[in-house]
């Protein structure tokens, strides 16, 4: 399944003599000048390998936040799989002109033009000048509207990337899934995630939400959250709290100065910060886990970054062992399986996360109209 009118790059017959424009998601982790983390380094080659093998030079643009924010970094990494030259400075497209077939450049971090998130049509025109074609191969970027993602598909003949392609059927079957369904939602931005539990309340039989999205569910209880991570705003939450489906934490880690302990959500007090989900819910989830079909998680369940990974990490680990379809995404989230080396285990691990959650909740994304 795809959607209609979005044209495919495996269907290109011949691209002899022509020049692939490739936006790609190469923003990857980066420490001592060395990629540490190269999943979507990855995903992309089969795309990037099947432009060369139909005769095409590839140029790859991709945006970059790590340290210096140049991607030289990447373009030296990319060597161990081909031939790559790193163009530094691309505002002349001449030097696409003379690359010969198979022949692969990576381009600078786009975001070093302020033309790129402001979707300027002298940007567009500048990046559409250096392809013949078009792919897009960053659905993780594509609820942007940017140069390299709307802007370029209106002056090329644009098409979608293997990995794009899966991201948009994988995905997609959140939305016809094999009962029974869990949804797991973790992290923070209560503000961002609200309409994503509203629409997968009717779609699930158990939506879970955990991390710092519990934290307005037990203020509305009248609960304590002490200090503990919350969204501001008023939330019409009171329908989702007399749902059936949805499933709180019975229990959460809370730090309190130097003291952690465990406890009930109803006995959080005013010095408490709620910074996991305990052993009682994982447990839970276990149990939700045995009954599920199918199951979408989106988001960590604790403070993952300040090192409370351990719900987190279980939850993953309880996943890998079900046999249920498992469809995970996010950054946390892609991080934890990653460290616990059980990607395998996964039905499918998106790259993408603030764009896997716009595609969950509207059913599209800005880079998939462009396409179409």
């Amino acid at each position: 399944m795809i959607s209609v009118g979005m044209k495919l790059v495996q269907d290109i017959t011949n691209l002899s003599g022509k020049r692939a424009l490739v936006r790609v998601d190469f923003n990857v982790p980066v420490s001592a000048g060395k990629v540490i983390d190269d999943f979507r380094i990855k995903e992309s080659l089969p795309t990037i390998e099947l432009l060369r093998k139909k005769g095409a030079s590839v140029i790859l643009i991709s945006h970059f936040e790590g340290g210096g924010k140049t991607l030289a970094v990447v373009a030296e990494y990319l060597k161990k799989y081909f031939p790559v030259s790193f163009i530094p400075n691309y505002s002349s497209p001449d030097f696409s002109k003379n690359l010969q077939e198979g022949e692969v450049v990576l381009c600078e971090n786009l975001r070093q033009n302020l033309g790129e998130k402001e979707n300027s049509e002298e940007f567009v025109k500048n990046l559409a000048a250096l392809g013949d074609i078009f792919v897009n191969e960053a659905f993780s970027v594509s609820h942007r509207e940017h140069s390299s993602v709307v802007g370029v598909p209106k002056l090329l003949p644009s098409y979608a990337g293997l990995r794009f392609q899966s991201e948009y059927e994988n995905l997609s079957d959140a939305f016809h899934p094999v009962q029974p369904f869990l949804f797991a939602l973790g992290g923070a931005k209560f503000d961002t995630k609200f309409s994503l539990i509203e629409k997968f309340v009717s779609l699930a039989d158990f939506v879970f939400v955990g991390g710092a999205l519990a934290n307005n569910f037990f203020l509305k209880k009248g609960y304590s959250i002490g200090k503990s991570l919350h969204s501001e705003g008023n939330f019409n939450i009171d329908n989702l709290l007399s749902n059936r489906k949805i499933v709180l934490p019975l229990d959460v880690v809370v730090q309190d100065g130097e003291s952690v302990s465990v406890k009930k959500p109803e006995e959080v007090t005013n010095g408490d910060i709620i910074v996991d989900c305990g052993k009682e819910t994982v447990e839970m989830l276990k149990q939700y886990l045995k009954q599920s079909k199918t199951v979408l998680w989106n988001g960590p369940f604790g403070a993952y970054e300040k090192g409370f990974k351990k719900s987190t990490n279980l939850f993953a680990e309880a996943i890998a062992q079900s046999s249920a379809r498992s469809i995970v995404g996010g950054g946390d989230t892609i991080a934890s399986v990653s460290s616990l080396g059980i990607f395998d285990k996964f039905s499918f691990v998106s790259t993408a996360g603030g764009a896997m959650l716009d595609f969950l909740s509207k059913g599209t994304l800005p880079g998939i109209d462009a396409l179409n």
